[in-house]
């Protein structure tokens, strides 16, 4: 699965595919609305990956279907996409939480008991 942001920037993806091509449809259909967006890119190879670089318009919360075609309408790729947000650095142990900001921990008072 991959994780985008809902950034209007081009975001680049790095993918494995089926196949190296230079010309493809890139696809992305949203699981919500059952609505697709196709888009023509022109990947490039990065050592081993398919590196495309794309502007995309995604909504927070969502997950898609991401299908990848080749010129002659052949599927090279497919994955899930979710989008969110939030600052997502797995190097840096940030990882999603779909409580952030909604969920805080009283700290006000300390946490002893006693045992009769």
């Amino acid at each position: 699965m991959m994780i985008l942001n809902t950034s209007t920037d081009a975001q680049t993806l790095k993918v494995i595919p089926r196949e190296y091509v230079t010309s493809a449809t890139l696809s992305l259909r949203d699981d919500t609305t059952n609505t697709s967006v196709d888009y023509s890119v022109s990947p490039t190879t990065d050592k081993n990956y398919l590196s495309i670089s794309q502007a995309l318009s995604l909504k927070e919360g969502r997950y898609y279907d991401l299908t990848l075609k080749n010129s002659s309408d052949e599927v090279i790729y497919k994955d899930k996409v979710f989008c969110t947000a939030q600052t997502i650095d797995q190097s840096n142990n940030n990882y999603y939480t779909i409580n952030k900001d909604e969920y805080t921990i009283d700290t006000s008072y300390d946490n002893e008991f006693i045992i009769l």
